[in-house]
């Protein structure tokens, strides 16, 4: 994943009021720690920080007047529930050639045979990865699978360095027949000799606080 340079500004002023006034000129606060580091409080520019954090573990380059660069993922991102702006950021500080784990999205590609449908039961998995080589997602192909395969965290094909050490047997996804529903079929409202059972129903970001 490629570094997406940021240049960043300290900041002295804390507290719901000073974020505020930060977001009035189009900054985003945030606090950048990890590695033994005191927390280093900055102020980023709110689109450019928008536009990189769109994508899923951003590597972020830090630039800050005085201070060496320092590489940083996304730890945590606060937004405006309303709004949906970003309204508060927390970076990890990472080195090149560290392994840290990180969420990484499933992509499902491919069309299974005939009526089978496609049950996935992970959106994301947890990788141990480079913090410079953090795939975008993980591709899941099911082109041609026919009803009963089953594909567990152990059958994924992960890029070369990444590792999972989570249970290689959980659940990524699995092809099924369609119910009836799926097929445009109504079920019969009862069965002889089986009064009184009835089908199951379905089972049916806060403003930054204060530093």
């Amino acid at each position: 994943m490629a570094e997406i340079v940021i240049q960043a500004q300290a900041r002295e002023e804390f507290g719901k009021g000073a974020s505020r006034r930060l977001r009035q000129n189009k900054l985003i606060p945030a606090v950048l720690y990890g590695h033994g580091l005191d927390p280093v409080h900055l102020s980023l520019p709110a689109h450019a920080t928008t536009m990189a954090l769109r994508t899923a573990n951003a590597l972020l380059d830090i630039e800050l007047t005085g201070r060496d660069n320092q590489l940083a993922l996304p730890k945590q991102i606060q937004r405006n529930p309303v709004r949906d702006t970003i309204t508060h950021v927390d970076l990890i500080a990472v080195r090149r050639g560290e392994k840290v784990q990180v969420e990484i999205p499933l992509t499902v590609t491919g069309e299974v045979r005939g009526a089978a449908v496609v049950l996935q039961d992970q959106n994301t998995i947890t990788l141990e990865v480079e913090a410079t080589s953090i795939p975008a997602f993980i591709e899941v192909s099911v082109e041609g699978a026919e009803v009963g395969l089953v594909i567990l965290a152990q059958d994924l094909v992960l890029p070369e360095g990444a590792g999972f050490t989570g249970d290689p047997e959980l659940l990524i996804l699995s092809v099924q027949a369609p119910q009836a529903q799926d097929l445009g079929e109504t079920p019969e409202e009862g069965v002889e000799g089986e009064e009184g059972v009835e089908g199951e129903e379905a089972a049916p970001a806060e403003e930054e606080a204060e530093e």
